[in-house]
């Protein structure tokens, strides 16, 4: 009879869980049957869901109900803590697997190239992400003395870090933060933030939901120059075409001709100002200087050549994320990404037998969460297909215990589904004791000494 087929996918967050999905609902499920482990580099999965979404967010986390669903599956089991290639090489993993399966997203800043953009009080916005959701690998304290913040780029993780400075911490304390986010957040100074776009209205990547969520707080005052709307024959095209983008355009007009209040602190947006250069003294941010632009009928801008320096102590750049180069596996540093064909990674203009892509790693950084599940019938409907046609580099070492053997060879405190349940109720515990529905750990330490309890079991049920 034959065995079903194994199957590696590096990478818990949605991308990976989408491609298991896919994988369960594929004809390979059925006849020889599939076998899946989602390796993970952190001790606990969903990887943007958790370390990527603002803590003020719970209904885009809710997401990770339904992922639940897909990891309770007999057929998936979650390796986590274990790192690609550290613990486990690419050779390694077509060992003891017939394909792998790279999801691995992008959690690093895109660069910006402009002056000043190395000096001191200068950040990406991925960075404090980061760290105010919690990341166990990034710094646990945050410098936050600046009173007046400059953001640049009009996506939804531009409004995410405006939204956080903004806020005062006990607005935050209902979340996940962890208590040491809180300590930061208490002692945030920053009472204005300025989030800059080089083009108009119609071209901002917001959300209709993400942006108007700005204007809820009791805390913020969020101001729109009515200088700043202004649309050409490219952006009433845009608007008539696309929906969200009327409608994030119809929200931002209403509060350019709105009266400012007079809550403490303001969120300013402010468009048709390119940032060409943060301006430091002493090594450290002191203004940022924008370019005017202005239409040029397509919706695109052109610099007018008039300039002004806005005084601002911190600069956050929020211009995209970026996947790392993954050792081993082809990249093009270019995009960011692992070159590809519908998912089959290429190499010298070659299938890499076995091998293959999804989420942000295989197409960039764009588009919401739910597009990833696209990408990975895509990338699964030619894994099938490889395996229909016999192309599929066999393991070595297929069955199941032979991975896990091998890890705990190499001292791998690798956690477990079972462990992530631990983790969950831990988690909740916490937050119960403060009258919150969780608490984040942060440390991984922490985060393994709340996954252990179910080591004993783990021997007999590893899943």
């Amino acid at each position: 009879m034959p065995r079903p087929v194994r199957v590696a996918i590096v990478g818990s967050g949605p991308a990976g869980i989408y491609a298991a999905d896919a994988l369960l609902k594929s004809e390979l499920a059925a006849a020889p049957g599939v076998s899946i482990d989602l390796i993970e580099r952190l001790p606990a999965p969903f990887g943007l869901i958790r370390y990527g979404v603002a803590p003020d967010h719970p209904r885009i986390k809710g997401i990770i109900t339904a992922l639940h669903q897909v990891l309770d599956k007999p057929q998936v089991r979650l390796l986590g803590n274990v790192d690609y290639p550290g613990d486990l090489s690419l050779d390694e993993l077509h060992r003891f697997y017939d394909a792998l399966v790279f999801a691995t997203g992008a959690e690093a800043d895109r660069d910006l190239n402009i002056p000043g953009i190395e000096l001191d009080g200068s950040y990406g916005a991925a960075d404090f992400v980061s760290w105010y959701d919690g990341h166990p690998e990034v710094p646990r304290t945050w410098p936050l003395e600046a009173e007046q913040v400059a953001v640049l780029g009009v996506g939804n993780v531009a409004l995410d870090v405006a939204r956080v400075l903004a806020k005062t911490a006990d607005e935050l304390l209902p979340t996940e933060i962890p208590p040491n986010v809180y300590e930061g957040l208490a002692a945030n100074r920053a009472v204005e933030v300025h989030v800059f776009g080089r083009r108009g209205p119609a071209q901002a990547k917001f959300s209709p939901m993400e942006l108007r969520e700005l204007d809820h707080s009791p805390t913020i005052e969020v101001v729109v120059d009515p200088e700043d709307i202004d649309y050409d024959e490219g952006s009433i095209a845009t608007r008539r075409a696309n929906k969200q983008a009327d409608m994030v355009a119809s929200t931002l007009e209403n509060w350019a001709i709105r009266d400012v209040g007079d809550r403490p602190h303001r969120i300013h947006l402010h468009f048709f100002e390119n940032p060409v250069e943060v301006l430091g003294e002493d090594g450290k941010v002191v203004a940022l200087r924008t370019e005017r632009t202005e239409l040029d009928g397509t919706g695109n801008t052109v610099g007018t050549g008039a300039f002004r320096e806005w005084p601002v102590q911190a600069v956050y750049r929020a211009v995209g994320y970026r996947s790392d180069e993954l050792p081993k596996l082809p990249f093009d540093a270019l995009s960011s990404t692992v070159p590809h064909e519908a998912g089959r990674v290429q190499e010298n203009g070659a299938h890499l037998p076995s091998v293959y892509v999804t989420g942000w790693v295989k197409r960039g950084p764009v588009g919401l969460i739910g597009h990833t599940k696209g990408d990975a019938n895509e990338t699964v409907a030619c894994l099938v297909a490889d395996h229909g046609a016999g192309l599929l580099r066999l393991a070595a070492e297929p069955a199941e215990d032979a991975v896990v053997d091998f890890l705990r060879s190499r001292g791998v405190d690798f956690t477990t589904w079972e462990g992530w349940h631990h983790l969950d109720a831990h988690e909740k515990a916490l937050g119960a004791a403060e009258g919150r529905e969780r608490v984040k750990v942060v440390e991984r330490v922490g985060m393994l000494d709340a996954s252990r309890s179910e080591r004993s079991a783990e021997r007999n049920n590893l899943r």
